[in-house]
Parts: structure tokens; C-alpha cells; sequence
């Protein structure tokens, strides 16, 4: 799976229109596609349901939706973005679009014990319908998001979806490690509700992690990853998430 080269098309879709049909074959396939993918804490347990859109109270016009499910541990809510954007990434690759839908409610709250994070709302699309030029995409500029060498990763890395595009993140190169912090800009929230904003953005967090490690890769960089616990609230500006050493692979 060439997750890089999707970073390009993937696109967040906020309502379907002249959708196609996901076939039972599509869903088969993600259903394996999904127990491959692999998380950012091995250790926290989760569960991924693929059920029809009208059984959530997301009304987007998708045909189904991912209920990602999980239990309660240090870093549960970024192991969830951090495996739900392999999966954002593959389906963009088989032309079936996304909406990570943070106010959707399934039926099930909870399910084996795991308690309900976020759904992703899916509908099948036309090529013509993903995106055509990443760097038409609303970012922040760099300067804001990182600091010192940008390696070549920094200019793709900062496309990493967001809840309402916040991008809470800031990276530090300092000799052969990349500092990540979670960084909250003050008064920058969106639309979020202010109780929810700490929630998603630690799950934007995790998606950012796994978009910067396909960066890293694919301009040949090998790394050793330590993850730190997010223990801070809401009124840090800026929390070590992870530390990244890397070096050029021979």
C-alpha cells in the first residue's frame, strides 16, 4: 500500500453527492485491509465496525460509516487517528471518499468493554472527485508548523486532515530528532466546542504521526520513535508528544 502517493489525492468530503455503490466485495476487502493495519500503542485494545450510515446519526449522504471503538488507556485517542488515517489513505486509493464526522453518534456507545470514539462516514466517488493539487489545500505555512530542517518531509507532512483544520502541531528538528508537539494556538478552534477541542486534537495528533512517518520514509529516512504520555490539559500551549531520531538510510 502506497500511503505517501495518497496523501495527494485524499480529500475530506463534508457532504456526498452522485455517489456510486460500495459492494460487499469493497467491504470485504476493508474489512482485511483493517487487520492489517498497525497501531501506534499495541497494547490498548479496539474494535472498528463497518455499519450502514442510517444507523449513526450522521445524515452526510454516505453509504456507511467506520464506529472505531477503544478503551480508555494513555494515548487511546491518538492510537485511533493514528490507525484511522491508514485506513482514510486506503480508501482514497480505491475511490471511496471520507468524512471523519466527530459529532455522530452510533447506536452502540459501547461495545466489549470499549467505549465509542469517532465514526468516519464513507461513500463511494468518481475519481475526478479527489483532489487535484495538495498544495491548493488551506495549510498553515510552514514556519508555523515546524522548525529548523524540514528534511524535504515538512512540506507533505503539513497536509495531515484535522478537525476543523486546526493542525495542533509543531515539530522541532534539533540535530537528528524531530521533537513533535501537541500545540494548541491560542484561540484557535473552529468550530469545536471548547470541552471537545483537547478530545480531537489528540486524535489529530495521531494522524499527524502516522502522515509524518510516510513522509519520513519515503525520502529514505530511517527512525526510532519514543512516545510520551499527553498528560497536560487544555491550557499548555505545547506538550512533547514524541521524539523521532533519524538518519538517512544507507
Amino acid at each position: 500500500m502506497d500511503y505517501y502517493k495518497q496523501i495527494f489525492k485524499r480529500k475530506s468530503f463534508h457532504l456526498f453527492r452522485d455517489t456510486g455503490v460500495i459492494t460487499d466485495q469493497d467491504i470485504q476487502k476493508l474489512q482485511e485491509f483493517i487487520e492489517s493495519i498497525n497501531p501506534l500503542y499495541a497494547d490498548i485494545k479496539t474494535e472498528i465496525r463497518v455499519v450502514p450510515e442510517n444507523e449513526t446519526t450522521c445524515k452526510r449522504g454516505g453509504q456507511f460509516c467506520l464506529l472505531f471503538y477503544s478503551e480508555r488507556k494513555e494515548g487511546y485517542l491518538q492510537n485511533i487517528g493514528y490507525l484511522g488515517e491508514q485506513i482514510d489513505l486506503y480508501l482514497a486509493s480505491k475511490n471511496i471518499g471520507t468524512l471523519w464526522f466527530g459529532i455522530g453518534r452510533p447506536k452502540d456507545m459501547q461495545v466489549n468493554g470499549m467505549d465509542f470514539v469517532i465514526m468516519i462516514s464513507i461513500a463511494k466517488m468518481s475519481e475526478e472527485n479527489f483532489r487535484k493539487d495538495v498544495f491548493k489545500a488551506k495549510r498553515k505555512p510552514l514556519h508555523e508548523i515546524w522548525r529548523g530542517s524540514t528534511l524535504g518531509v515538512a512540506e507533505i507532512a503539513r497536509f495531515a486532515p484535522s478537525a476543523c483544520n486546526t493542525q495542533p502541531w509543531m515539530v522541532e528538528n534539533i540535530g537528528k530528532d524531530l521533537m513533535v508537539y501537541r500545540f494548541k494556538q491560542p484561540g484557535k478552534r473552529g468550530i469545536m466546542p471548547v470541552d471537545k477541542v483537547l478530545y480531537y486534537n489528540k486524535i489529530d495528533i495521531g494522524i499527524f504521526l502516522f502522515i509524518l512517518e510516510c513522509c519520513l520514509k519515503h525520502e529514505g529516512y530511517a527512525y526510532r520513535r519514543i512516545l510520551f504520555a499527553d498528560t497536560a490539559d487544555d491550557s499548555v500551549l505545547q506538550t512533547l508528544i514524541a521524539i523521532y531520531t533519524y538518519a538517512l538510510r544507507c
